[in-house]
């Protein structure tokens, strides 16, 4: 059906969160010199069969890329990832909006420029504070396990709307992927109760997820610190997106970096 599908629910994002003129707005009010946030060029209906949108060239997905190696990331390009897409959430959720399934697969980089990073995929997007007013945490109010089941959070799995919670417990999940290759449920996604029974359990146990993931490797000191504070966070909570992007931008300072450099990956077109 046209009028009820996940491209018109993108659309209505776009349209209501997403203009081109208010994402110019912000960058100039924050001092963001790069925001991942995609220009919709247009949308429409063909026939009544079905609805489409139109996007400039995003370049490659960072799946892709994952594909192209050995699905690893390094420290520094995980960081740098993981800084610009705070940049987006904190958009996407100051405009009433959660994005609802931060996966790989909706991650764009453009090879021809690797500064730039887009976050795409707002099939599942989900405006959680209609008119500046949080909805309550209601299970069972939505479909659940809605989006990429191993990323997707505890909300989204139980059926709730997802929250701005939940898309920093997805990037927290997404992280651990990127630099250690896999989650404790990666092998078990036909499993869905044991997915969320093992999502619940390192939830409450982030120091045992990490030492799970890392085995006998150094666990970063950053990504300690971003999960322990973003699996912390209540329902309606806002996020101090600060803080966050603050943990992440010490280890690349260090390294003399910064997230709006290009990032540290090897990508063929």
């Amino acid at each position: 059906d046209v009028k009820d599908g996940k491209i018109y629910n993108e659309q209505n994002f776009f349209q209501r969160a997403a203009k081109k003129a208010t994402v110019e707005k912000w960058k100039k009010l924050h001092s963001v010199p790069l925001l991942g946030i995609p220009d919709c060029l247009g949308f429409g209906l063909h026939g009544d069969n079905y609805r489409f949108l139109v996007f400039p060239d995003l370049g490659r997905t960072l799946q892709s890329i994952l594909d192209d190696g050995l699905n690893l990331l390094r420290e520094k390009a995980a960081f740098q990832i993981a800084v610009r897409l705070l940049d987006c959430l904190e958009y996407i959720h100051e405009n009433e909006y959660v994005h609802g399934d931060i996966t790989a697969e909706n991650i764009y980089v453009n090879p021809l420029d690797l500064t730039e990073v887009t976050l795409a995929g707002y099939c599942f997007a989900f405006r959680y504070c209609p008119g500046g007013k949080h909805v309550a945490l209601r299970e069972g109010s939505r479909t659940p396990h809605e989006g990429t089941l191993e990323f997707i959070s505890l909300d989204s799995h139980k059926g709730a709307g997802p929250s701005r919670r939940s898309d920093l417990e997805s990037l927290g999940y997404c992280l651990l992927k990127w630099l250690c290759g896999f989650l404790p449920w990666s092998d078990e996604l036909t499993k869905i109760e044991t997915v969320v029974e093992k999502k619940e359990r390192y939830k409450r146990d982030v120091t045992g997820l990490l030492q799970l993931c890392f085995r006998q490797k150094v666990i970063p000191e950053a990504l300690q610190s971003f999960l322990q504070q973003a699996m912390a966070l209540e329902y309606e909570e806002r996020p101090d997106y600060e803080a966050l992007r603050q943990f992440l931008r010490r280890p690349l300072e260090k390294m003399r970096a910064s997230a709006y450099d290009s990032l540290d990956v090897r990508v063929v077109p």
